[in-house]
């Protein structure tokens, strides 16, 4: 029998008895722990398989007014492409990286109205009357039931609308403010402590003061690596917290007092980027802590000005931009800026540790849009960025410009790699050609 260190001892001993909702407690908080080696059962045990140590995540971003495609789409096909403006940023992660152009959703049309067909993939018609069904979010939510302890969390960078529908096709309100996702993550659901946490962190105190004892108890029973592990959380959970209050801080203070593009999250409604940006870092935080596994993100196709440096225009007047050289550039601006986000969140990911792998080969993400050239409203050749979840990635999938390829079956992919035994969803028959199952 072969021996195991004093360290080794003592992750065995707790991985008996440190159970996979492992919490810390507070007053009013109920912390969420992420994976941890003394979580994944060394014993071996019935409920230790692979899936229970390492849960498949999906994440899934949609625009409301997509991507110029020209920044967005590399000139060549296959692994070996060449970045272009918008895929700079992804160079780190290339390898566990997707572009997909020349596919969109069979007989959907509409313009603005396919915000609604995103995730469902269901022609609604342009006049918006035909009955929707539900959307891939919704369907990997109903199958995974009370497994987390959201089945799914439905988010806006602004307004009420989502591509997010239930079976009988009623649409999902999002979650649009911050604060509202990270009290639900954190904050346990009784209004009088609801208001003592909301008091207590005004006046100085964080949630990891709240829950310093709990923590400081756990870290001595831990191993190194998963000391690690915890102090990387803790770090992002406190980062969070203080763009959360700046975001408050900014919005409390008189309007003839401070900037538009000084504001903030709080106050602009129309800072979208860094909305995105706070809401992919919550995202992080519900997936690593398993506290769901599905996460949808949207981006409306509606707004002012973006506060940029360089843009002077309302976003939505820039993405119907006519070939106008000066919104092209503000565009190009903007839609950098958000995939610069999208690409430090996967870098992110990567860098966190999951038993023998990393949460991004554990998460799959989609970025993708009902508008494929939102300058003209056409709902074809719709702007594709898919990553992670441990499939074998294709570089550039470069399909028919002028006769798409049906983007529901990465929607059949996407189940697939979730372990959902189906084959078919909506109009998708098949896997997509060109990813490959992990």
């Amino acid at each position: 029998m072969s021996s195991i260190s004093k360290a080794d001892e003592t992750t065995f001993r707790i991985a008996k008895r440190l159970d996979r909702r492992t919490v810390l407690r507070g007053s009013g908080i109920a912390m969420a722990l992420p994976m941890l080696s003394a979580m994944e059962g060394l014993s071996v045990s019935a409920a230790s398989t692979r899936d229970d140590k390492s849960p498949k995540r999906s994440v899934m971003l949609t625009m409301g007014l997509g991507l110029h495609a020209e920044n967005l789409n590399p000139q060549t096909a296959g692994k070996n492409f060449e970045s272009t403006m918008y895929l700079e940023s992804f160079e780190r992660v290339r390898d566990s990286m997707t572009v997909i152009s020349g596919s969109s959703h069979p007989g959907v049309g509409g313009g603005h109205r396919a915000e609604a067909s995103i995730l469902t993939a269901t022609p609604v018609g342009s006049a918006g009357r035909a009955t929707n069904t539900i959307s891939l979010d919704q369907f990997m939510a109903k199958r995974l039931g009370s497994t987390t302890r959201f089945p799914s969390v439905v988010l806006s960078t602004s307004g009420s609308t989502s591509p997010c529908y239930t079976e009988s096709g009623s649409m999902i309100s999002p979650m649009n403010n911050p604060r509202e996702l990270f009290e639900a993550l954190f904050v346990t659901p009784s209004a009088k402590q609801r208001q003592r946490q909301a008091a207590q962190v005004k006046h100085g105190r964080s949630i990891m003061d709240l829950v310093a004892e709990d923590a400081r108890s756990l870290s001595q029973t831990l191993g190194r690596g998963d000391r690690h592990r915890l102090g990387e959380y803790f770090q992002s959970v406190r980062q969070l917290e203080q763009r959360l209050v700046e975001a408050e801080k900014w919005a409390k203070l008189p309007k003839p007092k401070i900037s538009e593009r000084d504001a903030g999250i709080g106050k602009n409604p129309n800072d979208h980027v860094s909305r995105f940006e706070t809401m992919l870092g919550l995202i992080k935080l519900a997936i690593q802590t398993d506290s769901t596994r599905v996460a949808c993100l949207h981006i409306p196709g509606s707004g002012g000005v973006i506060p940029l440096d360089g843009v002077d225009t309302a976003y939505h007047s820039l993405s119907h931009h006519g070939q106008d050289e000066d919104k092209l550039r503000q565009l190009a601006v903007v839609e950098t800026a958000f995939t610069k986000r999208l690409a430090d969140f996967l870098i992110d990911l990567r860098g966190i540790s999951e038993g023998d792998s990393h949460l991004l080969d554990q998460t799959q993400v989609l970025l993708t849009s009902n508008l494929g050239n939102a300058s003209n409203h056409s709902n074809k050749n719709m702007p594709v960025i898919f990553a992670g979840g441990g499939l074998k990635h294709g570089g550039h999938l470069a399909f028919d410009q002028k006769n798409n390829y049906p983007l529901s079956n990465l929607f059949v992919t996407m189940l697939q790699n979730m372990n959902m035994g189906v084959d078919r969803f909506s109009t998708g028959s098949t896997t997509l050609d060109g990813i490959g199952l992990g």
